[in-house]
C-alpha cells in the first residue's frame, strides 16, 4: 500500500527542495508531476529553476488540471514506480480555481475535495509512495480579493485534507524541515 508525505511551506521556504532531496535520498524511479504553467515571464522563470533541478532520470509529466488521469495512465504503463512527487497542489489549486471561477464555491471545493481524495487512493492502491508539495496559507494576510479568498480557502481545506490522508507531514520555513506527523 502506498503512502502520503505532505510538505508544507511558505513561498520560497525550501519545501521544493527537500521534497527533492527527500526523493533523491530514497528512491532511483521517480514521477515528477509538475502544475505549474508558464503564464508570464517570472513564472517561466521559476518552473526553469525547478526543471535545471531535477536529475534527467525522472519522469516528469507536466499536468494543470487532471493530474489523476495523466498520472492513472502513467502507472499503468509502468509496472514499478518508487515515488511520486506532486509539485504542487497549491499550483493545481490555483488552476483548478481558474478553470471553475465562475462556478459556485461550494461545488469547486466538493470537486476538488474529490479530486484530490482519487489522487490519494490511486497512491494507495498502486503501491506507490507520494510526495506532496503544497504552501501553507494559513499563516498570512486574508485576501483582499474574492478570487484570492477562495483560493486560501480552498488550499487550506485542501492541505487539512492531504495531512489527515498523510503518513508524513513536514513544514519548511527557511529551508529548516520541521516534522509534524509520522
Amino acid at each position: 500500500m502506498g503512502k502520503c508525505t505532505l510538505i508544507l511551506g511558505g513561498i520560497r521556504s525550501g519545501k521544493s527542495g527537500f521534497a527533492e532531496d527527500l526523493v533523491k535520498n530514497n528512491v532511483t524511479s521517480v514521477i515528477y508531476l509538475a502544475t505549474g504553467q508558464q503564464t508570464d515571464f517570472e513564472m517561466s522563470q521559476r518552473i526553469q529553476i525547478h526543471q535545471e533541478r531535477r536529475p534527467q532520470s525522472w519522469t516528469t509529466l507536466e499536468e494543470p488540471i487532471d493530474m489523476v488521469s495523466k498520472l492513472r495512465t502513467k502507472l499503468c504503463r509502468e509496472n514499478t514506480c518508487g515515488v511520486v512527487l506532486l509539485d504542487s497542489l497549491d499550483g493545481w489549486t490555483s488552476n483548478y480555481l481558474i478553470e471553475h471561477e465562475d462556478e459556485d464555491y461550494k461545488i469547486v471545493e466538493s470537486s476538488a475535495l474529490e479530486h484530490l481524495s482519487c489522487f490519494v487512493n490511486l497512491i494507495k492502491e498502486s503501491n506507490t509512495d507520494a510526495f506532496i508539495v503544497s504552501s501553507e496559507v494559513g499563516s498570512g494576510l486574508v485576501s483582499t480579493y474574492s478570487l484570492g479568498r477562495r483560493f486560501q480557502d480552498l488550499l487550506g481545506v485542501l492541505n487539512q485534507t492531504a495531512a489527515a490522508e498523510s503518513e508524513v507531514v513536514y513544514l519548511v520555513t527557511a529551508g529548516i524541515p520541521v516534522k509534524l506527523k509520522g
